[in-house]
Parts: C-alpha cells; structure tokens; sequence
C-alpha cells in the first residue's frame, strides 16, 4: 500500500511513500495530507468473517489491508499489546450500550485520559516506538490540542524511548480537568507549550513549523494530530467493532445498513467514518455533530466552507470542537472532488489564504449528502442543547454523558430513520467537564480513583504567545 497527497506532490518528488515514512512525517512536503492511493474494498464474506473478532484482532486485520512494510507478526503483536481489558477497562474496549430502540452509544472513552483520542494514540505510541527503534532514530512530536488530543498524546508517549512532546494548547480555553491531566505530567520528554490564543491559532503553528522543510527534517518534527494518518486509520477499527455490536444477531444476506453520529470539529473522527464506509462498512448516514463553531455543520448544507477568525470562534462548554478551521477536512474535500490534487491545492491554498473560505460547485457538492455518495448529514447543537440533553439522558436512561457526546446525541436524534440502527460515539467521560454536568443535573460526576484530585497536582507548562518562530526557538533548546 502506497500513499500520496491531497495536493499532489511537486513533479522531483512524486514518489509515493509507505506507511512507515508517512507515520514519521505527519504532513506531506507539499502541506497536503496522506491517504492511501486507493481505499481497499471488503465484501460481505469478508465482512462476516470478522464478526465476532476480538478488539485486537479486528485491528490487525484492518490494519493488514493498510500496512505492508511491519512484519504481520509484529504489527499483531503491537495491536495485542495496545488493545487490553487492563488499559481500555472492558473485554469489548468500545462496548456498545442500548438508549432506546434504534439508539446506541459506543463507548470510546473508557483509556488513561478518558476521551476517544486514546483508542488511537495508545496504538501510536507503540508504532512510533517500534518504528524508531527500528531505524535506530529518534523523533519530536509538535501537536495542537484544545483539550483531548494533548493528554491522550502525552499519556501514549510519556516514557517512550526516543521520543518528545511538545503540545500546543489555547490559553485558558481547555476545562480545569483536562487542564490538569497535561500540565501535571513530569516527564521530562513532554513539553506543554500554552498559546496565548485560541485552538486553530496552535494548529497553524503546527502546520507552518511543519512546511518548514529543512527545520521539519533538521529536527525530525513528527505529529500525532489527526492530520497524521496512522492515527486516522487506528480510529477506522471502533467503526467496524460498533456496526458488529449494533448488528449483532441479525445476520442476513445483505448486510444490514446503520448511521453514525459523531461530534467534529477538527474531522478526523468522522473522516474515519469516512474511511471506513469507503472500504464497504454498510453504513447509510454520518451525521456531523457541531456546537456553535459551525462551520462543518454549514458545509453539510450549503456547500460553503467559511473559516472563522479567533474572535469569531466561540468559546463553549464542549471546548474540544471549538474549531474555525479543520485541518482534516481537505481530506474529505480531496475524495469528493474524484481526488483532483490541482482542485483540492487551489482551495486549501490560495483560495483560503485570499477569501477566508470557498464555495463548491453545485455539481461537486451534490455527493456529499447523497447516500449513495458520501452520505453525509449534519447538525449543530448550543449550550441549552447541552444541557436539554444531559438532563434527559440522565432522567430518561439514567445514563450521563459529557457535553460533547450530548451534542452529537442531541443532533443524531434528529436524524433517526425507521429500521437503521444510529450509534453515537461518545467522545468523553463526564469528569471531564464537571462544570456543566453540575449545572445541568446539580450531580458532581466522579472521575475514576486513578485520576482524583488530578487538579490539585503541581502543573510544568510555559506560556507563549502564537508565534511559530518563538516556539521553533523552544524546540530547538528543547530537544537535545
């Protein structure tokens, strides 16, 4: 398996690469993003034949499809040892819990950091490790989190031989609890860099450290945000092992169609989707979850993507999808325009830098939402959202979600269709954000007894404003 660029790498460099370059890299030389030359297709024989698989199992197999330069042997072994009972809490990892008839919630929080992001970075961690072991070289991870990805990242890398973190995150912007789970690691190979700005204005010092070539591979800056591709494809596994759960005693001879709702708001979640229902998954909707940053959702139904200046971007009680501009999105946008590299360069490219946003054609729009295009739906979700629906999840199924979840819950259920099962994927463990289950149910939600009083734990941070040279100069003293 090869992969290429949404923008089509300049004519000296058109050499596709494998997966082991790409896992190091993150971004591509060009700024595009990596995917596979083609989606592999499963059948239904296929299909069935992984029903029933262990967690482990089933991520090996997908993975199979998509990594041919790890030894099968070792890259089993890297999934065994990353999907466990001891670090995921259940036999199942992502068991799949009924709400109401045709309702589920996928449970995708149950890791060290108790969000999604460790269904993917625990097994990141463990192929970084492997990989530069392998080639005898070291690796500096920047990231830009607003609020889940950097503890999950730290928490998967904290102790790895031959890798640091440095972890960009909006001043201010993330709850106390999420606060504390980064701020409070020790570890000498992770660094929390705390901008003085909001998510997307660390996310675009990631990328412009990252189209610095000769600072990229003088240093060997690596990324673990979404934009890398090992961490997308990890989450394409919870998809399957959801569909298997939902189905499950229902075998026909047609695979039976289920939708997913996923709140997004950098799309590297739902993009898995994406993934998955491109490879054969039977799946009839993605329904996008939004909260006041709604710019996905605004996509979804007109076709216009319109970027959000800092100020415009609200701050909100589900603070991890306060994102403008999301970064995985060209990956999506690549696929439905038929990967047209020229096209997709020329939106994300000068088309953004001049206008703040574009609009598609109605010809190139139209497959987004149909279902036998890409079958996307969408939704938004505000506060009084948040809290209608927390209270009534509780009340209705004695069952408290987060704010995040909440949202997707809230915009899934208007999306429901008779005889299609819909699977929420919950995003988060309600400790997370404390405040606002408090002010939705008046109860104070317990985190598990491994991170209780987290908050009051000495916290290492520095603090520095959004500039990519200032923090190319922490790199630099930072990583010998």
């Amino acid at each position: 398996m090869k992969y290429i660029s949404t923008r089509g790498l300049p004519s000296q460099d058109r050499t596709p690469r494998g997966f082991s370059d790409i896992l190091l890299e993150g971004l591509a030389p060009d700024g595009g993003l990596y995917l596979p030359a083609s989606y592999p297709r499963i059948d239904a024989a296929t299909l069935a034949s992984w029903r029933g698989l262990p967690y482990a199992e089933l991520a090996f197999r997908i993975l199979s499809l998509y990594i041919d330069d790890i030894p099968a042997a070792d890259l089993k072994r890297l999934c065994e040892a990353t999907y466990t009972e001891q670090t995921f809490g259940t036999p199942q990892i992502t068991p799949l819990k009924r709400l109401d008839d045709g309702l589920y919630l996928e449970a995708l929080s149950n890791g060290p950091t108790l969000a999604f992001k460790d269904m993917a970075m625990q097994l990141l961690g463990n192929l970084f490790e492997y990989e530069l072991a392998r080639r005898g070289e070291e690796l500096n991870i920047l990231g830009a989190t607003s609020g889940d990805t950097g503890s999950a990242a730290e928490y998967a890398m904290r102790g790895k031989q031959g890798v640091r973190v440095f972890m960009l995150s909006p001043q201010g912007r993330m709850s106390p609890f999420q606060q504390a789970q980064m701020f409070s690691l020790q570890d000498a190979n992770i660094h929390n860099i705390a901008i003085e700005g909001v998510f997307d204005d660390c996310q675009d010092i990631v990328k412009a450290v990252s189209n610095d070539l000769e600072f990229k591979r003088r240093h060997r800056i690596g990324t673990v945000n979404s934009i890398n591709w090992a961490r997308l494809l990890a989450q394409v596994v919870y998809y399957f092992a959801g569909y298997f759960q939902a189905t499950s005693g229902r075998v026909q001879a047609t695979p039976e169609r289920v939708s997913f709702a996923v709140p997004s708001g950098n799309f590297g979640n739902i993009c898995a989707g994406h993934v998955a229902r491109s490879m054969g998954l039977p799946i009839e909707r993605l329904v996008l979850a939004t909260n006041e940053n709604n710019v996905l959702d605004e996509f979804f139904r007109t076709g216009t993507y319109r970027v959000r200046s800092s100020a415009e971007t609200h701050e909100t009680s589900s603070p991890s999808m306060d994102i403008s501009k999301a970064s995985n999105f060209e990956r999506f946008v690549f696929d439905l325009l038929g990967r047209d590299a020229e096209r997709t360069r020329e939106l994300f490219g000068a088309t953004l830098a001049r206008e703040g946003g574009f609009t598609l054609a109605s010809d190139e729009f139209a497959p987004a939402t149909r279902v036998d295009g890409f079958g996307f739906a969408s939704g938004s979700s505000t506060h009084a959202d948040r809290l209608a629906t927390i209270r009534e999840a509780w009340n209705r199924w004695h069952t408290m979600v987060d704010t995040h979840t909440a949202d997707g819950l809230k915009v899934a259920r208007e999306h429901l269709q008779p005889g299609v099962p819909m699977i929420v994927l919950e995003t988060a463990l309600p400790a997370k954000f404390a405040a606002t289950i408090v002010e939705a149910l008046g109860l104070q939600p317990e985190p598990p007894p491994a991170l209780r009083g987290i908050e009051t734990l000495p916290r290492r941070s520095t603090l520095m404003a959004a500039d990519a040279e200032a923090v190319k100069q922490y790199i630099e003293v930072h990583c010998r």
